[in-house]
């Protein structure tokens, strides 16, 4: 299993190779070993990090998100991907060419991002961030309205924490997943006021 903090050395053995060579998603995941889950759904979670306004964009990203963690807690090391999806990549060179270009930007984000306060993901408080993680993506995942972007960057920070071992990170997540309980129970009364308050004002049209 790979150092925690390390994250650039095994990418740059993931695109070590022929330049012409294909590195496909499968191998990705299974390169990273076990950041693969938290990598996976930070992938498909980052798009709800950005206010888009594209309708069922959180739905139709939670949905495989939610298969991801089921993998997870079914004990699988890496997750398992239809062939259509796994098979498909992009050729080393162009990946070599890329981390070359990121390189300085990635070590600058390890040294702000990196292994500390582990306490904090490991034992009983890492079990109870893995369902602090789902339960986010699960409110990601169901169609309510204006409640995508909380959801989102307490799973993005978790999924920062998973990858590198941080602390801080998840305390962040869990900032976010307070503040994700709190407002989607507001709009979860809020929507029932609004239903009440039209079937009331359908009743006063019906009957008066």
């Amino acid at each position: 299993m790979e150092e925690r903090g390390a994250l650039l050395p095994v990418l740059d053995r993931l695109v070590n190779g022929p330049r012409n060579s294909l590195l496909t998603v499968t191998a990705i995941l299974v390169g990273l070993e076990n950041r693969s889950y938290a990598f996976a759904i930070a992938v498909l979670n980052l798009p709800n990090c950005i206010p888009t306004g594209i309708p069922w964009l959180s739905t139709i990203t939670g949905v495989p998100m939610l298969l991801l963690v089921a993998q997870c807690f079914m004990g699988r090391p890496t997750p398992t991907l239809p062939d259509f999806i796994g098979k498909r990549g992009l050729d080393r060179g162009r990946l070599q060419d890329f981390l070359g270009r990121t390189r300085r930007h990635l070590r600058r984000l390890e040294r702000a991002i990196h292994p500390r306060l582990e306490a904090w993901l490991s034992g009983t408080p890492r079990r109870l961030l893995l369902l602090a993680w789902t339960a986010n993506i699960f409110i990601l995942a169901l169609p309510i309205p204006f409640d995508n972007l909380f959801p989102a960057w307490a799973i993005f920070f978790f999924c920062l924490a998973l990858i590198e071992g941080d602390g801080v990170m998840a305390m962040l997540g869990w900032l976010l997943t307070v503040v994700t309980a709190a407002w989607t129970v507001f709009l979860l009364m809020l929507g029932h006021a609004a239903i009440v308050a039209t079937f009331a004002a359908l009743g006063d049209l019906l009957f008066d």
